[in-house]
């Protein structure tokens, strides 16, 4: 018998369907030689220190660094998870040969790792990896599946990703709890200390201080308008508004002499395909959605087969798959007005898009060419957007002509440019408004950086008369983080940058990876180190003490940070010892144990129970049983927002899944996962407003 192990039941039902294991048991299907189970994603975790010794139950700063001699996992506690092992180990130790459908990732490859070592697998065990699940995609990877050892590297990087977090993490967690909280009062303040998630944290105290420390300066720029344009002087900004006003005087008596007109023919190219990142910023620009809630909605169309694997860090397409284009566009016939011109003629194969050493496990995120009909509400926009960003990379360039005017005043330089379109080429399925003339009163007249303004026919030589401006502007802050510019400093190490090329090669240093990122920034709410400010991250004054509180650069240094990814990302590609890694992460927070326990200060750093009012709210002082372990403290309580959506209703039966709006009932969002929670329409309208169905879930749960 061959055993199948997916990661989740939904996708355990379309693997058997294909296999033919049509016979429904107590957690798998059988048929056709085939027994297909599943997990619910993570069965089992590493063991917490007590696990090891009794002397690591306490909170004490003399056990510190917990370094156990061998790592080792167990399975988490819950009913529903240890009965769905008891079968995946029941059919396991019957198998022939186990087949590997887990996520074709690193978290997926970690997960189906554990499950099997728990299980104590000795038969043999092969990989299915695909990046979309349609019934196509399935069916080629069966054909070519791959033996498992062909994974170890990946499965080793996962593992040392894991095991350096619960290092730092439950070493730097307890250290810096103990040393720096603010118990006074019965307070149970936990300071969380994250590998990732202290260096994120770092970077937005970072950038409120710089906005706190900005002192805003003026400075004037001249600029003069001829034949209503308007042309700006070289000289750029001036500080001295004497020295701004020398100039205005100096202009005046001369006329304007145009002294050299070039064009140059320019090309844009369509925007670059998603990664997970870029689709996480533009959902948050264009929406403000938070960067969880597009993983969920993006994780959601690959499992309904319309996009492909989602946790990537790749914009490329792979080599072979450019014989499938046309066929994946003419599949998208909601389209077909868009695909079209593309398909009337051959598509070109270009390095922009198909470039093999850019891509990895999997590919960007595009369409599969399923059909997207059966989405609705946020869904669809997504689809939308992806499907847009898909057909457009294989329209041609945009093409414009570049007009660039200078222009002198006595001895003072001027230029003005402006830029026409000749062929809309990608841009015709983005149609936007045409720029207008700029008003030079307002400051925002069109200067050599805003190029985009139609100039008129000029000629070499002509002059006349013009009529000289003098915008005062201020210095600006620097802005404050929002998730998605929050998540390219990310992946980037903390430099901001627009440049695709460059974005690109900063990848290899980024800190955390796609698919935990978003979760990183959420841990960072629930820890309450940030807070919200309309689309704004803001840190809290306990996020700003434990920044300046933490002089280990190791932990907080986003470029250190992003150099120990860096190694994770060789671990994967063979280029780096998992074992060294360790050995260096065990070294690190030995050095920091000794580093913290010898500052003399008395610091001390609380964490408010609701920082949107930066109110204290009294705590009840709990026991410890004996312990001596500091307790969690209690989640804050915050004012109910009003319900306008139903993605704001947590799920009554598992409390972590949200509400989704089906075809005949509403459910849950972690029905993936095992969620049964369900409302059928009979008992709700389908048109029910938000706010109501909250209401009615509320009132059936009590």
């Amino acid at each position: 018998m061959i055993v199948c192990i997916t990661e989740k039941p939904s996708v355990a039902k379309d693997i058997a369907a294909l296999l033919g294991a049509n016979s429904r048991h107590d957690g798998f299907y059988e048929g056709n030689g085939y027994q297909v189970t599943w997990t619910f994603g993570h069965l089992c975790c590493l063991k917490e220190p007590n696990d090891y010794t009794d002397m690591w139950k306490r909170w004490t700063l003399g056990v510190l660094p917990m370094i156990p001699p061998k790592f080792g996992i167990k399975l988490i506690a819950d009913r529903g998870i240890e009965h769905q092992f008891d079968v995946i180990k029941s059919l396991t130790e019957k198998a022939d040969k186990i087949i590997n459908c887990g996520d074709a990732g690193q978290e997926g490859e970690l997960i189906q790792r554990w499950v099997m070592q728990k299980a104590g697998v000795k038969c043999p065990v092969e990989r299915l990896w695909i990046s979309s699940l349609t019934d196509e995609s399935i069916r080629k990877g069966f054909a070519e599946l791959k033996p498992q050892c062909a994974f170890d590297n990946l499965y080793y990087a996962g593992l040392s990703r894991a095991i350096g977090d619960w290092i730092l993490g439950m070493n730097a967690t307890r250290l810096y709890t103990l040393k720096y909280s603010d118990r006074s009062n019965g307070r149970n303040n936990v300071l969380s200390i994250g590998r990732v998630q202290t260096p994120t944290l770092a970077l937005i105290v970072e950038r409120q201080k710089q906005i706190a420390d900005f002192k805003p300066e003026n400075y004037w720029e001249l600029a003069t308008r001829y034949r209503d344009v308007v042309f700006s002087a070289d000289s750029g900004k001036i500080s001295n508004p004497d020295d701004a006003s020398s100039l205005i005087d100096e202009i005046k008596i001369h006329p304007l002499i145009v002294t050299d007109i070039s064009h140059k023919t320019g090309r844009e190219g369509p925007k670059k395909l998603f990664d997970l990142t870029s689709l996480q910023v533009e959902t948050n620009r264009l929406w403000g959605w938070t960067a969880d809630t597009t993983l969920q909605l993006i994780q959601s169309l690959y499992e309904k087969k319309v996009t492909t694997y989602p946790r990537v860090d790749t914009t490329y397409l792979s080599s072979d798959l450019y014989p499938k284009i046309p066929e994946i566009l003419r599949k998208m016939t909601p389209y077909s007005d868009k695909t079209q011109p593309v398909l009337a003629k051959k598509i070109v194969k270009t390095k922009k898009i198909f470039d093999d050493a850019k891509v990895t496990d999997h590919h960007a995120i595009i369409p599969t060419g399923e059909s997207p009909a059966a989405l609705v509400g946020d869904e669809r926009k997504l689809y939308h957007l992806i499907a847009m960003r898909f057909i457009a990379a294989f329209y041609p360039d945009c093409i414009f002509e570049q007009t660039t005017v200078l222009a002198s005043v006595g001895n003072v330089k001027f230029k003005t440019s402006g830029k026409v379109i000749t062929d809309n080429g990608w841009r015709v399925l983005f149609p936007d408004k045409k720029s207008t003339a700029n008003n030079p009163e307002t400051g925002t007249e069109n200067t050599p950086d805003d190029e985009d303004a139609l100039l008129p026919p000029f000629v070499v030589g002509e002059s006349g008369p013009h009529s000289p401006i003098l915008n005062k502007k201020t210095t600006q802050p620097p802005k404050y983080y929002t998730e998605g510019t929050l998540l390219r400093a990310m992946e980037s190490a903390g430099k901001i940058v627009d440049n695709e090329e460059l974005r690109e090669a900063l990848k290899e240093n980024g800190i955390g990876r796609p698919s935990t990122r978003s979760a990183i920034i959420e841990t960072l709410f629930k820890r309450r180190y940030i807070r919200r400010e309309r689309k704004n991250i803001v840190a809290t004054q306990a996020g700003i003490d434990l920044i300046s509180t933490i002089r280990e650069d190791l932990i907080k240094s986003v470029r250190l940070t992003g150099i120990w990814e860096n190694k994770l990302r060789r671990i994967e590609r063979g280029d780096y010892s998992a074992s060294d890694f360790l050995d260096e992460l065990k070294t690190m927070i030995s050095q920091i144990v000794i580093s913290v326990l010898s500052d003399n200060s008395a610091q001390r750093i609380s964490v408010e129970n609701n920082p949107e009012t930066n109110k204290q709210s009294k705590s009840k002082k709990r026991k410890s049983e004996g312990t001596g372990e500091i307790k969690s403290p209690k989640a804050p309580r915050t004012r109910k927002l009003a319900v306008t959506d139903i993605s704001q209703i947590q799920c009554p039966l598992c409390s972590d899944g949200h509400i989704l709006k089906g075809k005949t009932a509403f459910g849950c969002s972690n029905y993936a996962k095992g969620c049964t929670w369900r409302l059928d329409f009979d008992k709700a309208s389908p048109d029910i407003t938000p706010a109501k169905l909250a209401s009615l879930i509320r009132k059936l749960s009590k």
